[in-house]
């Protein structure tokens, strides 16, 4: 009987956001523990506070004003790029102004859009035009909102992106997940025929294990995105949507057994098992272990 593997490889991002506390050591200390933790990349975000909300909404919510605190200074992009470099890992980013695009372009290997700028063309299209990959996350969208993006990119022939199964929660409830919408997004990539090369997975709030294995084990997902801080310490783990480098190590290390794993099918007795079968209850006697084998005990 032939072996064959489980799955292909999930590719693990480490959603590094704003825990990085606006301080380059701690920014390289998280890419150092998403490296040991198993992560195939690390991504930040780049916005300004004014650049995000209106004036209105900064006047009237005080707390936003405090999150320029939290904002990535662009001088460190390339010295995080460096260090990615250094640690083979890639280096992705969240553009949230369009000229954030120009700043990253040279140093990202891919571009992540997040779920609330899905409906925002004119990022969509400065994205495109670096020719970078894309990955963009579909939280709070409709059908017919990711239908729409689906629709924009196919009349660009732009085909170089992967899409998230998201639900923008901190954190994100059990109930609330249906990650039955990963295959769900794979139907309609198949729909509009621009499928093949497209992956499709999960970008977690849940910080929930059985979330991240029912993702993958049973709808396949190919991304998975998961939120990282260093000791709970970072400016967003508050809102407990953030995993700890060790939880998220243990979990990487399982997927990676199993997906590494070969099976088959049929039922075959292991190496370790043939050393204990000696141990079994012999039937003529009823004692342990068998006959044959006592003289060698």
């Amino acid at each position: 009987m032939a072996f064959v593997k489980v799955m292909s490889q999930t590719f693990f991002i480490a959603e590094i956001s704003s825990n990085h506390n606006c301080d380059l050591k701690r920014c390289y200390k998280l890419i150092d523990e998403a490296k040991k933790a198993g992560f195939d990349a690390v991504k930040f975000q780049l916005f300004k506070i004014n650049e995000l909300f209106t004036e209105k909404v900064l006047k009237k919510k005080n707390f936003l004003n405090k999150r320029k605190k939290w904002e990535l200074p662009i001088k460190y992009i390339p010295k995080i790029k460096e260090h990615c470099l250094k640690r083979d890992i890639d280096f992705a980013c969240t553009p949230f102004y369009l000229h954030a695009v120009d700043e990253l372009k040279e140093y990202v290997n891919f571009f992540k859009i997040a779920s609330y700028e899905l409906l925002w063309d004119d990022l969509f299209d400065k994205c495109i035009s670096t020719n970078k990959k894309i990955i963009f996350s579909t939280g709070m969208a409709s059908q017919k909102e990711i239908s729409s993006r689906l629709d924009f990119l196919k009349k660009k022939k732009f085909y170089n992106f992967d899409i998230l199964h998201c639900v923008s929660s901190y954190p994100a409830k059990i109930k609330d997940l249906n990650l039955k919408t990963i295959p769900f997004i794979r139907s309609l990539l198949k729909k509009y025929k621009i499928g093949k090369n497209i992956r499709v997975g999960w970008s977690d709030h849940s910080v929930n294990e059985a979330a991240i294995y029912k993702s993958i084990f049973e709808y396949n997902s190919e991304v998975i995105e998961m939120h990282i801080d260093l000791e709970g310490k970072g400016n967003e783990f508050h809102f407990n949507h953030c995993w700890l480098p060790r939880n998220a190590q243990i979990l990487i290390r399982n997927v990676r057994d199993f997906q590494n794993s070969k099976e088959s099918f049929e039922k075959k007795i292991t190496l370790e098992e043939k050393l204990e079968r000696k141990w079994r209850r012999d039937p003529r006697d009823g004692l342990r272990p068998f006959l044959s084998s006592r003289n060698k005990v």
